[in-house]
């Protein structure tokens, strides 16, 4: 074991409040590596709370805990409170503290011990453990290895087995992209502890709405842009798409990827118009970094393959503004 894991160990000897945050708009790797963990640590008689920034998709609340999850913006001083009165707080999915708004200020200045376990790209250090591995499929793989290293892959069960599954399959979009040959190990270690793989995914991909099929024909059908000299798509909503098809959170989760099941396609981008701000979700196929565009553009960032960003001007400035980036970054193909 690790000097570090050694000293987590010793930390989690002796019951403890803890409390487990992850990053604003949760997605099921953020819910299912939170989850997991809470479902972990209560077994082992700590108390724990999970707190997110904003509301979870309930595509999700098949998920053990769902019901306790502590929402920052529907009760902000209990949020604060939990992390305030916190000995130890796992940041789970996230690599700095503004993805966790205004409660990043209640982390960096509380006295809490701090983890960090997550997968994505240049960790802040300001946790006083960092697990951190960008080759990881997922968050929910590194908290997987973060519990059998700690010496209790005996105490990973079904409720856990479905969180971390949850996570596997999301952040790879069913086994599509960033997998590793340790991501097939836990699926398989969990398929054998028992958890019901074709029942999630039944959970996350098979309970749309007929609104959510609606707006993405109109998505597909009336919003979506081809750029073939640069094997690009792109799909807009505006406010008053928003308006017209009642979105809420997560209504669009997914649609970007339509856009990348066409073959001439190698860069999609779905841009939406938000109240007071517009955000961008890219994907790309093979070794595009879409990661790059993200940071360097639209400030923001994420993975190589699946990236985000969020700007302050007009939709139709950003759309120029993706559309003016592209060139320089594939080459123009000969249609």
């Amino acid at each position: 074991m690790t000097e570090e894991i050694l000293e987590i160990q010793s930390l989690l000897a002796i019951p403890k409040s803890i409390a487990i945050i992850a990053h604003r708009n949760p997605d099921g790797d953020a819910l299912g590596s939170s989850l997991a963990m809470q479902v972990y640590l209560e077994e082992k008689g700590h108390v724990v709370k999970v707190v997110m920034p904003s509301e979870s998709p309930q595509t999700f609340k098949y998920l053990p805990n769902f019901g306790r999850v502590t929402v920052f913006d529907l009760e902000h001083d209990k949020a604060r409170s939990i992390l305030d009165e916190a000995e130890i707080i796992f940041c789970l999915d996230f690599n700095g503290l503004d993805r966790v708004d205004k409660l990043g200020e209640n982390i960096q200045f509380s006295k809490a011990k701090k983890i960090l376990i997550d997968h994505h790209l240049d960790p802040e250090p300001f946790a006083d453990y960092i697990f951190s591995d960008t080759s990881a499929s997922s968050t929910c793989e590194l908290v997987y290895k973060f519990i059998v290293d700690l010496g209790d892959k005996g105490r990973i069960n079904q409720a856990i087995g479905k969180c971390v599954l949850t996570g596997l399959i999301t952040d790879t979009g069913s086994f599509k992209y960033a997998t590793t040959p340790y991501t097939y190990q836990i699926a398989s270690e969990l398929k054998q502890l028992g958890v019901n793989d074709t029942e999630i995914q039944g959970y996350i991909f098979n309970s749309l709405k007929e609104k959510h099929l609606r707006l993405l024909g109109h998505c597909l059908a009336n919003r979506m842009t081809i750029m073939p000299e640069y094997r690009t798509a792109y799909i807009y909503l505006n406010k008053q798409d928003y308006a017209d098809f009642n979105i809420v959170r997560g209504d669009t989760e997914g649609i970007v990827n339509h856009m990348l099941m066409m073959e001439n396609i190698d860069v999609a981008a779905f841009i939406t118009e938000q109240p007071t701000i517009i955000k961008l979700s890219l994907r790309s196929k093979g070794d595009i970094s879409v990661q790059k565009i993200a940071m360097k553009h639209f400030k923001g960032g994420g993975h190589k393959n699946a990236s985000g960003g969020a700007v302050y001007a007009k939709l139709e400035d950003v759309i120029d503004r993706f559309r003016n980036v592209i060139p320089k970054y594939l080459p123009k193909q000969t249609i």
